[in-house]
């Protein structure tokens, strides 16, 4: 990539490890949020791209394609792709592009996954219908405020746990309108633990 600055490099970098995961361009706002630099700031570089023949864009969203293959290279650290579910729980055909490196603690993508949310039952804690969670695979460590994705009726849900002696647990909404489910711990499936909400995708 000669004759490129610094910055221009790790644009480029990013707009093809995005291409990869996502099957799709970034938008100039996605890459704008992930430098944390203004959209203006994006679209000169998108230019100086253009000029130097490495990318090609019209004034379309996620319109970008790359000029010239690129080599396979390992991705920034903490970029990592994850398996997706949608509203009807099947897998979806494209991974969830997520940058793991905004949480504290490092990380295993392989123990990650993200689901879309059906439903309101945490509508209170700030997490909406249609909101993209992305979770930890269920191990026996979750801790009493976890919020956990459970199944009940058959959708998928979040809930606050809580254990309330060795065999019951409490697994509570946030919204007055869905009631508080409690149960034996043999008797629900819990998937995973909530570490992050993500609300477009």
């Amino acid at each position: 990539m000669k004759g490129l600055t610094d910055k221009q490099r790790n644009i480029l970098n990013f707009i093809g490890d995005f291409m990869d995961v996502n099957l799709m361009a970034p938008t100039v706002y996605e890459i704008a949020e992930h430098f944390h630099i203004k959209t203006s700031t994006v679209f000169a570089h998108l230019r100086s791209l253009q000029r130097k023949d490495f990318i090609s864009r019209s004034s379309k969203a996620r319109s970008i394609s790359l000029s010239k293959p690129r080599a396979k290279t390992r991705r920034p650290n903490g970029v990592c792709s994850i398996p997706f579910y949608e509203k009807n729980g099947q897998k979806a055909k494209k991974e969830f592009y997520y940058d793991s490196s905004v949480m504290k603690d490092v990380l295993d993508s392989r123990k990650l996954f993200a689901v879309r949310i059906q439903n309101s039952s945490m509508h209170s804690a700030g997490i909406l219908d249609g909101d993209i969670a992305i979770l930890r695979k269920f191990s026996n460590n979750v801790k009493n405020g976890d919020i956990v994705l459970v199944e009940v009726d058959g959708n998928s849900e979040l809930r606050t746990f809580r254990r309330l002696d060795d065999d019951t647990i409490e697994l509570a909404p946030s919204s007055d309108s869905v009631e508080s489910l409690t149960c034996s711990k043999e008797d629900v499936s819990i998937r995973g633990v909530l570490i992050g909400i993500q609300r477009s995708l």
